[in-house]
């Protein structure tokens, strides 16, 4: 399939003893697939002359940018996996790989463009895969986006049978004048809290370890729940502002390291946050987890964004119409914290 390839495993054997199919590697189950999934590649005319790169036109999107700068992430899904494995629940994995990657470049105010993937897996499972890669589909719609080509690696004995792991790739587009750099943060500036649909994807080690296949479970439903995508409200509210300098000064997506090491890496050195823990309503789950592991507040809102998903630092004036613009877009939001001076970068109130 254009700009799709399948790996085999590595492997050398004597073809008079071995053949690939009996060491573990399906050729023909893994052409089968690839095929079943090209609804889901982009329709531009260049995936059709393309046997090994992905092209992607630029051109008409270059037209539309005075001073164009590309923005790029890559990033997995992790542990979660293993909930969505032992559950036979594929879907939802798909459109958190893509949340983990556009969510980061629309931090920069960029437009997502295009997308890769990488699933490699112990056997080729056709109806597991398509489960996988319609995620990632749901995900791009929701993004704007396009898939323009993946990877497919099958690799026995690297993993086991019912295993597999996720990469993604993603490039997105913004004029230079118009990127959130975080350079006009001052003391006083607001934080906006927009609302998680749930643990996103950070976190499932250790709420795999204290919930126990029992938890995990029962709870399944939230800890699946798909990450949520940011990219059309937050488009939405710099649009609403004219990208202005003094309205959305910074943009934190909080993943792994949430409050006191991911949310902060916006702030410039001499500035720290004050966020006020009960100006939004932490999901029951997150106090499932951290009653049964005995987990301290500290470390939850280290390892887990507790019900916030994304930080805009935002100038007081704009404070709402940025507001009105999220809520148009069906995405709950709150005034969770304030900028002020300090050396310590973080203070949960």
């Amino acid at each position: 399939m254009t700009g799709f390839a399948f790996i085999a495993g590595q492997e050398k054997f004597d073809m008079k003893h071995n053949t690939y199919k009996l060491a573990g590697v399906d050729i023909a189950k893994a052409d089968s697939f690839v095929s079943g999934i090209k609804n889901f590649l982009s329709s531009s005319p260049l995936s059709k002359i393309a046997a090994f790169g992905c092209p992607f036109d630029l051109s008409p999107f270059v037209k539309k940018y005075k001073n164009p700068i590309l923005v790029s992430s890559t990033d997995g899904v992790g542990t979660k996996l293993k909930i969505a494995q032992k559950l036979k629940i594929h879907d939802g994995v798909g459109v958190d790989l893509v949340g983990m990657n556009v969510n980061d470049i629309i931090c920069l105010g960029a437009k997502p463009l295009f997308f890769l993937d990488y699933i490699a897996c112990g056997k080729v499972k056709p109806a597991v895969l398509k489960d996988v890669v319609k995620g990632i589909h749901k995900g791009l719609n929701q993004s704007n986006c396009q898939l323009i080509g993946g990877e497919t690696a099958e690799m026995p004995g690297m993993y086991d049978a019912d295993e597999y792991d996720l990469a993604g790739f993603c490039v997105g587009i913004v004029d230079k004048y118009k990127m959130v750099n975080a350079n006009n943060i001052k003391e006083g500036d607001l934080i906006i809290g927009l609302a998680s649909s749930g643990l996103h994807s950070n976190g499932f080690s250790l709420a795999r370890k204290v919930l126990g296949d029992s938890g995990i479970r029962k709870y399944s439903k939230e800890l699946l729940a798909p990450t949520r995508i940011y990219v059309k409200p937050v488009l939405s509210a710099l649009g609403v502002t004219n990208y202005s300098k003094d309205a959305i000064k910074a943009i934190a997506h909080v993943t792994g390291g949430a409050f006191y090491k991911k949310a902060t890496k916006v702030l410039p050195e001499e500035f720290g946050m004050v966020i006020q823990k009960n100006s939004w309503k932490v999901p029951e789950i997150f106090r499932t987890i951290q009653e049964r592991g005995g987990s301290c507040e500290d470390e939850m809102y280290t390892v887990f964004n507790m019900g916030i998903g994304m930080m805009f630092v935002v100038g007081k004036k704009y404070l709402s119409a940025i507001s009105k613009a999220l809520t148009k877009s069906k995405i709950q939001s709150c005034l969770i914290g304030e900028i002020i001076k300090s050396q310590n970068k973080v203070s949960l109130g």
